[in-house]
């Protein structure tokens, strides 16, 4: 299990200096680098690499992880630009591109972690994200690619929540769901490809701004449910995010909950320390039949994309998240600090305090590279993107030309602008 990753950090990244910046002095051939992006994936990619040939240093060398799961933000987080369909492409273009040049890269991480934020339930974060990554094994076939060439490559993203014993178990029939997919329906030989890698974080949702000291009990409790349950990642999330981005010392504490639960639990000491246990083998055996039951249902629909296209998965997502409140709020769904065991006198913790000049300076910084570069080049690399992006090829070598031009994520991203439209909600553009 990977420990260490205890806050995500964000950062502007508005062309290729600032991730230049980003990244000086650190050998890019020496360190994994996870970057939680998704409509503009393409382009952070595309950045990483030109900053490794800047160092000198082979594609094939880079290790690292693009979220680069833009279904999911259709269904629940909503930072899509593009509508479904063009900006799968997009994602294809990148599964192919890794393939061929970056073969140690994980060119998409497939996310439950958002749906279940969203409001999903444990077997409909299973049965979402199984039936998303089936929808892109399906698209990079019918895009020339053979399934043992990417799929050792693809990873998965799951949030730990409060039922232990039930997260225990979704990470356990999540394993045997996604081997069955892989060897049964696209007949994947390679044993690597029927692995089911993935990272945990715990749940941001039930953290609490009422009492935020609690959020501690809260998250060691999920992150013990995700190193029982077999996650080879942990990301734990600090007891102030209810209130703002974490504090240094909140980030520290965060870290401690997994050193303490890695180095002095025991449970890191046997793989699958539940399994026999009749009660986790039952929950188990449920999560998987009910996860199923969802993915034959979108199947059905045509499959995922189809399936968002209608609405269906944020309309049972929405249902889910509907009931859970009204529990809450009628008290039948308890959380302590907030509708039982209340105090009267709220807890104060320090909180971060963002610098609105650091706004003010990355404008000025995104002003003075448009006035340095070579504009003439600049237009002339994203006019070749847009004839790419109209043709069949893979965008991704052209995205690389235009960030090695400096030209801007926002300009990169108005071109597909002008050849796919921008989305505006489900059923449209």
């Amino acid at each position: 299990m990977a420990l260490g990753e205890v806050g995500k950090v964000g950062v502007p990244i508005s062309h290729l200096r600032d991730m230049e910046d980003l990244l000086a002095g650190i050998p890019l051939d020496k360190v994994s680098t996870s970057m939680t992006i998704n409509a503009t994936a393409p382009v952070l990619l595309a950045y990483y690499i030109a900053v490794a040939k800047k160092q000198g240093i082979s594609q094939e060398k880079l290790n690292g992880t693009l979220q680069n799961d833009i279904l999911k933000e259709y269904i629940a987080r909503g930072t899509h630009i593009y509508p479904p369909r063009p900006s799968l492409r997009l994602v294809v273009d990148v599964l192919k591109y890794c393939s061929q040049h970056t073969p140690r890269w994980n060119s998409i991480s497939i996310s439950g972690y958002h749906m279940r934020e969203a409001g999903a339930t444990a077997v409909q974060e299973l049965a979402f994200t199984f039936a998303n990554g089936i929808e892109y094994v399906k698209a990079a076939i019918d895009g020339g690619l053979q399934v043992d060439d990417f799929a050792p490559r693809l990873s998965f993203f799951f949030v730990s929540h409060n039922n232990l014993l039930e997260e225990v178990a979704k990470f356990r029939a999540a394993r045997r769901i996604w081997a069955k997919i892989m060897r049964e329906r696209f007949n994947a030989k390679d044993p690597r490809s029927w692995m089911l890698r993935f990272h945990t974080q715990t749940a941001g949702v039930t953290l609490t701004a009422q009492q935020p000291e609690n959020n501690v009990v809260r998250t060691t409790i999920q992150a013990l449910a995700a190193v029982l349950g077999g996650t080879q990642s942990l990301h734990v999330n600090s007891k102030d995010e209810a209130l703002a981005l974490p504090t240094e010392e909140a980030v520290e504490l965060s870290l401690r909950t997994q050193q303490v639960i890695a180095y002095e639990s025991g449970v890191v000491d046997t793989v699958d320390p539940l399994g026999g246990s009749y009660y986790v083998e039952h929950l188990t055996n449920r999560l998987e039949e009910e996860a199923w039951r969802y993915i034959e249902r979108i199947d059905r629909m045509g499959g995922a994309l189809p399936a968002l296209e209608r609405g269906y998965q944020v309309a049972e997502i929405h249902e889910s998240a509907y009931r859970h409140q009204r529990q809450v709020e009628e008290g039948k769904r308890v959380v302590v600090g907030l509708n039982r065991y209340v105090k009267e006198k709220p807890s104060v913790l320090k909180t971060l305090r963002i610098d609105p000049e650091q706004t003010r300076q990355q404008i000025e910084r995104l002003q003075e590279v448009r006035r340095k570069r070579d504009n003439t080049l600049a237009r002339k690399r994203l006019a070749e993107l847009e004839a790419v992006a109209r043709s069949e090829a893979n965008t991704v070598p052209a995205i690389l030309d235009c960030v090695e031009a400096y030209c801007t994520t926002g300009e990169v991203c108005d071109v597909f602008r002008r050849v796919f439209g921008e989305y505006r909600g489900t059923g449209g553009v």
